[in-house]
């Protein structure tokens, strides 16, 4: 049964210039250990791969947060919520500390679905119960 659905379109540039304006503070703010490896990685090849990179983990947050109902607040925080790449490279949502164990509790399961091009970043989640 669905719980909740999220979306979220995020402008690229948007991203890129707070990124300029901020430095990887930004980034450290809103990616948890695992995507930040990943960020710095991306970036160190391509500035733009890394910056869509950050782009799209911060559009799936935000669409995650709709889909459990919560928006950015407590127990959802930016970094206790991580999106990362299965080894087939499917996006999977990662839950840390008491977000982990608010979205257990309820016996939930994530899905979610991230796409960019250029200059727009968009994300899907569908959260299900699994009872």
């Amino acid at each position: 049964m669905i719980y909740g659905i999220g979306t979220d379109l995020c402008d690229i540039r948007r991203i890129r210039d707070t990124l300029s304006r901020r430095g990887e503070r930004f980034a450290e703010k809103v990616l948890g250990p695992g995507e930040l490896a990943v960020f710095r990685a991306r970036r160190a090849r391509s500035e733009a791969r890394g910056v869509s990179y950050l782009a799209t983990r911060f559009s799936a947050k935000e669409a995650f947060s709709k889909a459990i109902g919560l928006g950015m607040r407590w127990p959802m925080t930016w970094r206790a919520c991580e999106i990362l790449n299965a080894p087939g490279g499917k996006p999977q949502v990662v839950l840390h500390g008491e977000l982990a164990e608010w979205f257990a509790g309820r016996n939930l399961r994530a899905n979610v679905s991230v796409s960019d091009e250029t200059d727009q970043a968009v994300t899907f989640v569908v959260v299900e119960t699994t009872t």
